[in-house]
Protein backbone atom coordinates (compact mmCIF):
# COMPACT_ATOMS: atom_id res chain seq x y z
CA UNK A 1 0.00 0.00 0.00
CA UNK A 2 1.19 3.40 -0.59
CA UNK A 3 1.72 5.56 1.97
CA UNK A 4 1.09 9.19 3.55
CA UNK A 5 2.93 11.43 5.73
CA UNK A 6 0.64 13.45 8.35
CA UNK A 7 2.28 15.74 11.46
CA UNK A 8 -0.60 16.80 14.09
CA UNK A 9 -0.60 18.74 16.86
CA UNK A 10 -1.65 16.94 20.50
CA UNK A 11 -5.00 18.58 21.78
CA UNK A 12 -5.62 19.64 25.56
CA UNK A 13 -8.70 20.97 25.49
CA UNK A 14 -11.18 18.36 24.34
CA UNK A 15 -14.45 20.37 24.64
CA UNK A 16 -16.88 21.51 22.56
CA UNK A 17 -15.73 25.11 22.48
CA UNK A 18 -12.07 23.99 22.15
CA UNK A 19 -13.47 22.24 19.39
CA UNK A 20 -15.28 25.05 17.79
CA UNK A 21 -12.00 26.70 18.07
CA UNK A 22 -9.73 24.27 15.99
CA UNK A 23 -11.69 23.83 12.93
CA UNK A 24 -12.13 27.90 12.73
CA UNK A 25 -8.42 27.76 12.97
CA UNK A 26 -8.92 25.44 9.38
CA UNK A 27 -8.07 22.27 11.60
CA UNK A 28 -9.49 18.96 11.78
CA UNK A 29 -9.67 17.24 14.90
CA UNK A 30 -8.97 13.83 15.10
CA UNK A 31 -8.44 10.83 16.83
CA UNK A 32 -5.84 7.99 16.61
CA UNK A 33 -7.31 4.56 18.60
CA UNK A 34 -4.30 2.76 19.72
CA UNK A 35 -2.70 -0.42 21.02
CA UNK A 36 -2.52 1.28 24.34
CA UNK A 37 -4.24 3.86 24.74
CA UNK A 38 -5.82 6.78 22.36
CA UNK A 39 -4.16 10.51 21.26
CA UNK A 40 -6.25 13.07 20.49
CA UNK A 41 -4.89 15.47 18.04
CA UNK A 42 -5.40 17.99 15.25
CA UNK A 43 -4.03 18.02 11.63
CA UNK A 44 -4.57 20.91 9.05
CA UNK A 45 -7.00 21.06 6.37
CA UNK A 46 -4.55 21.58 3.53
CA UNK A 47 -1.90 18.54 4.96
CA UNK A 48 -5.27 16.37 5.16
CA UNK A 49 -6.71 16.95 1.10
CA UNK A 50 -4.91 14.56 -0.58
CA UNK A 51 -5.58 11.66 1.82
CA UNK A 52 -9.48 12.45 2.10
CA UNK A 53 -9.93 13.00 -1.64
CA UNK A 54 -8.87 9.77 -3.29
CA UNK A 55 -10.07 6.28 -3.80
CA UNK A 56 -6.66 5.17 -2.62
CA UNK A 57 -5.96 3.40 0.15
CA UNK A 58 -3.23 4.88 2.28
CA UNK A 59 -0.80 3.72 5.58
CA UNK A 60 -0.55 6.91 7.26
CA UNK A 61 2.80 7.55 8.94
CA UNK A 62 1.24 9.85 11.69
CA UNK A 63 3.73 12.36 13.74
CA UNK A 64 1.78 13.75 16.73
CA UNK A 65 4.51 15.68 18.41
CA UNK A 66 7.31 13.46 18.20
CA UNK A 67 5.50 10.45 18.58
CA UNK A 68 5.51 8.18 15.42
CA UNK A 69 2.74 5.65 14.48
CA UNK A 70 1.97 3.77 11.45
CA UNK A 71 -2.39 3.96 10.97
CA UNK A 72 -5.68 3.73 8.80
CA UNK A 73 -7.97 6.17 7.93
CA UNK A 74 -11.11 4.58 9.68
CA UNK A 75 -14.20 7.12 9.44
CA UNK A 76 -14.34 10.77 8.06
CA UNK A 77 -17.14 12.85 9.50
CA UNK A 78 -18.06 15.86 6.88
CA UNK A 79 -20.17 18.57 7.76
CA UNK A 80 -24.23 18.13 6.53
CA UNK A 81 -24.32 21.55 4.54
CA UNK A 82 -20.90 22.46 4.17
CA UNK A 83 -18.95 19.40 3.36
CA UNK A 84 -16.16 20.89 5.05
CA UNK A 85 -14.13 17.72 7.21
CA UNK A 86 -15.55 17.82 10.47
CA UNK A 87 -13.49 14.46 12.44
CA UNK A 88 -11.05 12.07 11.18
CA UNK A 89 -10.78 8.58 13.28
CA UNK A 90 -7.53 6.48 13.13
CA UNK A 91 -6.44 3.35 13.63
CA UNK A 92 -3.08 2.41 15.07
CA UNK A 93 -1.53 -0.84 12.71
CA UNK A 94 0.31 -3.41 13.96
CA UNK A 95 2.11 -6.48 12.55
CA UNK A 96 0.09 -9.05 14.38
CA UNK A 97 -4.04 -7.76 14.43
CA UNK A 98 -6.00 -7.60 11.45
CA UNK A 99 -7.13 -4.44 9.51
CA UNK A 100 -10.55 -4.27 7.56
CA UNK A 101 -10.60 -1.64 4.62
CA UNK A 102 -12.40 -0.87 1.38
CA UNK A 103 -9.89 -1.61 -1.90
CA UNK A 104 -10.67 0.30 -5.27
CA UNK A 105 -11.23 -2.67 -7.97
CA UNK A 106 -9.62 -2.74 -11.57
CA UNK A 107 -10.44 -4.21 -14.64
CA UNK A 108 -8.19 -5.23 -17.05
CA UNK A 109 -8.46 -7.05 -20.45
CA UNK A 110 -10.81 -6.25 -23.24
CA UNK A 111 -14.05 -8.70 -22.50
CA UNK A 112 -15.25 -11.13 -25.05
CA UNK A 113 -18.83 -9.90 -24.52
CA UNK A 114 -17.61 -6.54 -25.30
CA UNK A 115 -16.21 -7.78 -28.65
CA UNK A 116 -19.57 -9.26 -29.50
CA UNK A 117 -21.18 -5.92 -28.81
CA UNK A 118 -22.22 -5.72 -24.97
CA UNK A 119 -21.20 -2.98 -22.14
CA UNK A 120 -18.77 -3.78 -19.68
CA UNK A 121 -20.35 -2.60 -16.51
CA UNK A 122 -18.61 -2.20 -12.67
CA UNK A 123 -21.19 -2.77 -10.49
CA UNK A 124 -18.89 -2.38 -7.19
CA UNK A 125 -15.91 -0.28 -6.86
CA UNK A 126 -14.86 -1.10 -3.64
CA UNK A 127 -14.53 -4.46 -2.08
CA UNK A 128 -14.29 -5.06 2.05
CA UNK A 129 -11.15 -6.76 3.01
CA UNK A 130 -9.40 -8.10 6.03
CA UNK A 131 -6.09 -8.92 6.56
CA UNK A 132 -2.55 -7.56 7.84
CA UNK A 133 -1.95 -3.72 6.55
CA UNK A 134 1.46 -5.75 5.02
CA UNK A 135 -0.24 -7.66 3.17
CA UNK A 136 -2.43 -5.71 1.40
CA UNK A 137 -2.25 -4.51 -1.81
CA UNK A 138 -3.27 -1.10 -3.50
CA UNK A 139 -6.02 -2.35 -5.26
CA UNK A 140 -7.61 -5.56 -6.32
CA UNK A 141 -7.09 -5.86 -10.07
CA UNK A 142 -9.65 -8.69 -12.01
CA UNK A 143 -9.11 -9.69 -15.43
CA UNK A 144 -11.91 -9.64 -17.88
CA UNK A 145 -10.46 -11.14 -20.97
CA UNK A 146 -13.06 -14.57 -20.57
CA UNK A 147 -16.42 -12.78 -19.53
CA UNK A 148 -18.88 -13.57 -22.44
CA UNK A 149 -22.05 -11.70 -23.25
CA UNK A 150 -24.52 -11.43 -20.52
CA UNK A 151 -21.74 -12.92 -17.83
CA UNK A 152 -20.86 -11.43 -14.59
CA UNK A 153 -17.94 -12.04 -12.00
CA UNK A 154 -18.93 -12.65 -8.31
CA UNK A 155 -17.02 -12.08 -5.33
CA UNK A 156 -16.92 -15.88 -4.32
CA UNK A 157 -14.85 -15.70 -8.02
CA UNK A 158 -12.39 -13.05 -6.82
CA UNK A 159 -9.62 -13.61 -4.96
CA UNK A 160 -7.24 -11.31 -2.69
CA UNK A 161 -3.70 -13.60 -1.60
CA UNK A 162 -4.08 -14.39 2.01
CA UNK A 163 -6.83 -11.65 2.55
CA UNK A 164 -10.91 -12.32 3.31
CA UNK A 165 -13.20 -10.87 1.50
CA UNK A 166 -16.39 -9.61 3.72
CA UNK A 167 -18.74 -8.77 0.92
CA UNK A 168 -21.69 -11.24 0.05
CA UNK A 169 -20.46 -13.54 -1.89
CA UNK A 170 -23.23 -13.65 -4.55
CA UNK A 171 -22.93 -10.00 -5.38
CA UNK A 172 -21.73 -9.05 -9.20
CA UNK A 173 -18.54 -7.08 -9.23
CA UNK A 174 -18.58 -6.78 -13.07
CA UNK A 175 -20.84 -7.60 -16.11
CA UNK A 176 -21.16 -7.51 -19.53
CA UNK A 177 -24.51 -6.21 -20.50
CA UNK A 178 -26.60 -6.56 -23.61
CA UNK A 179 -27.02 -3.30 -25.50
CA UNK A 180 -29.99 -2.79 -27.54
CA UNK A 181 -28.19 -3.02 -31.21
CA UNK A 182 -26.96 -6.58 -29.71
CA UNK A 183 -29.81 -7.19 -28.81
CA UNK A 184 -31.07 -5.93 -32.68
CA UNK A 185 -28.65 -7.60 -33.79
CA UNK A 186 -29.48 -11.17 -32.66
CA UNK A 187 -33.71 -10.57 -33.11
CA UNK A 188 -32.84 -10.11 -36.67
CA UNK A 189 -30.22 -13.12 -36.89
CA UNK A 190 -32.89 -15.86 -35.35
CA UNK A 191 -35.23 -14.41 -38.27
Amino acid sequence: MKTFDLNGTVRTDLGKKATKADRVAENVPCVLYGVSDNVHFTATKSDLRKLIYTPEVYVVNLNVDGKKSKAIMKALQFHPVTDNVLHIDFLELTETKPVVVELPVKLEGLAEGVKAGGKLSLEMRKLKVKGIYTQIPENIVINVTELGLGKSIQVAKVSVGKLEILNAKNAVVAQVKLTRAARGAAATAVK
